[in-house]
């Protein structure tokens, strides 16, 4: 979708492709942009970028720059993977021992304390994988860094996830959000028209316009869905 097909789903619902609208294309423009503006409060679609670790990161010149806000920090792979470029120190011990236990039947001695004790070591891994899997990290917006907690092994890379500034039609892939854009520029729309009609009181005239009817209708409406995405907003994002 882009802005022209809001522009013309606008027309369409407020003149039928009948009556003709007082606002042109340039305002109708700009009421968009006041819509996305809002929308950028509880837009919650996230993209991702994968960088090289670092304990403080400063993202200027990044997408990061860009961002709205920062959702979460990710490893790339799992902690002791080979392919991690990080100076991880973790090693399984299977691979170190595996040739006492099955070399000979001589090294089958105390093999089933060997395997609790294996099992016990490949349950605390997984814990302290899935632990580290989304990093603690906090964001200074104004000095373009990125502050990563990391207490076991460093990754070579991470992947942040994000949800970028809004700054076109075309960068909405949801079709939710697509649907409430258009509902929150009509809304809009139908205030700006209402106050056009309602500036000047007709009267012994044979016909009125319904400036009061469409002022009355927008203004409800943009408060209904407000009140919709104000409850259904994702407030583990941080509040714009």
């Amino acid at each position: 979708m882009t802005k022209n097909d809001v522009v013309e789903e606008i027309k369409l619902e407020l003149t039928g492709q009948v009556l003709e609208m007082e606002l042109d294309d340039s305002t109708l423009d700009l009421t968009i942009n006041k819509a996305m503006r809002e929308l950028q409060r509880y837009w919650d679609e996230q993209t991702y970028v994968t960088i090289p670790y670092a304990s403080c990161i400063n993202y200027e010149g990044t997408p990061l720059e860009e961002s709205s806000s920062i959702v979460g920090v990710y490893r790339t792979v799992g902690i002791g993977n080979s392919e991690d470029a990080g100076n991880s120190l973790t090693m399984d011990p299977m691979y170190a021992q595996q040739w006492m236990v099955f070399s000979n039947a001589g090294t089958m001695y105390n093999l089933q304390d060997y395997v609790m004790n294996y099992a016990a070591w490949n349950t605390l891994t997984q814990i302290r994988n899935t632990m580290s899997t989304d990093l603690a990290f906090t964001e200074d917006k104004h000095a373009c860094k990125l502050y990563i907690n990391n207490n076991i092994s460093s990754p070579g890379s991470i992947t942040v996830a994000y949800v970028p500034k809004l700054k076109k039609v075309d960068d909405i892939k949801s079709d939710y959000w697509r649907d409430v854009l258009v509902r929150m520029a009509l809304d809009l729309t139908k205030i700006q028209i209402g106050r056009i009609r309602t500036k000047f009181t007709q009267s012994n005239a044979l016909w009125t316009l319904d400036g009061d009817k469409l002022l009355e209708e927008g203004t409800t409406d943009l408060k209904e869905l407000r009140e919709i995405l104000r409850a259904n907003s994702n407030m583990v994002y941080p509040i714009n």
